[in-house]
């Protein structure tokens, strides 16, 4: 083709150089009007060079060029990559571990519910299987408590008496105690603590009988419901002072 193309080209050149020489007497007219070629002409020569510029009736025309895709690709990928350093990240970074819930159940706030037993009012009825503390009070009535209890191996039955009460009681864990929890859990208690509110006994206390087990309150609120103590029934600092103020010395206790 493109040994063709300076021929017809010429050939072009030169027919139109003799149509447009000067005018002889001989000529019909006295000058010709000029050959004009179409611009289509040009048309199948853009074709074969491959949609490249060329003229067109004194026009150039251009083809818009196409962006090649690994530039968007490229582009695309650049943009993502924030996004997947921050999964990576999150991927690689430790999972830490939620912290238990805080916050007591709804049914272990006090309550006043029927009763239908036979226990005299002033007498203290302990489920450790439902987790309540009944306080009779009579007329078909009892006052129901949420209580934490003895965890595994540390749980325990029996009817004792209330034989006294104590405000902000002091704290003189046995000495079994604290061979105990240093070889299971590695913590030292101390021998003697004095009452406030980092006492594990908290706000007040009302001991059991003979024994070392009492009713009382406490500095880890979120633990009643559930059987996590030595033996002992523990309660809100709130709800053992209602208890305080409503149980006698010398009424009876049942624990279930």
């Amino acid at each position: 083709m493109k040994r063709i193309l300076p021929v017809l080209v010429s050939s072009a050149a030169l027919s139109l150089a003799a149509f447009t020489a000067p005018a002889t007497a001989n000529d019909r007219y006295g000058q010709r009007p000029p050959v004009v070629l179409s611009p289509d002409l040009s048309a199948p020569w853009v074709m074969q060079l491959g949609g490249q510029a060329a003229p067109r009736g004194g026009v150039v025309y251009r083809t818009k060029p196409q962006q090649p895709r690994t530039v968007v690709r490229q582009q695309r990928s650049l943009s993502e990559q924030p996004r997947r350093a921050t999964q990576v990240a999150a991927a690689a970074a430790p999972r830490v571990k939620p912290k238990p819930a805080r916050q007591l159940a709804p049914q272990f706030l006090p309550q006043t519910v029927a009763y239908n037993g036979g226990e005299k009012p002033g007498t203290i009825i302990i489920n450790t299987h439902e987790r309540f503390l009944y306080h009779v009070m009579g007329n078909g009535q009892a006052r129901r408590y949420g209580v934490g209890v003895g965890k595994q191996g540390h749980a325990w039955s029996g009817t004792e008496r209330i034989t006294r009460k104590a405000e902000w009681p002091d704290w003189r864990p046995p000495a079994s105690m604290i061979k105990r929890v240093r070889e299971q859990e590695g913590r030292i208690l101390p021998a003697h603590m004095k009452g406030g509110p980092d006492n594990p006994l908290g706000a007040r206390a009302l001991y059991l009988g003979s024994t070392l087990y009492r009713i009382h309150g406490t500095n880890q609120p979120w633990t009643i419901g559930q059987a996590v103590s030595s033996g002992c029934i523990r309660m809100r600092n709130e709800d053992v002072t209602e208890l305080y103020e409503r149980a006698k010395v010398g009424a009876k206790v049942i624990v279930i």
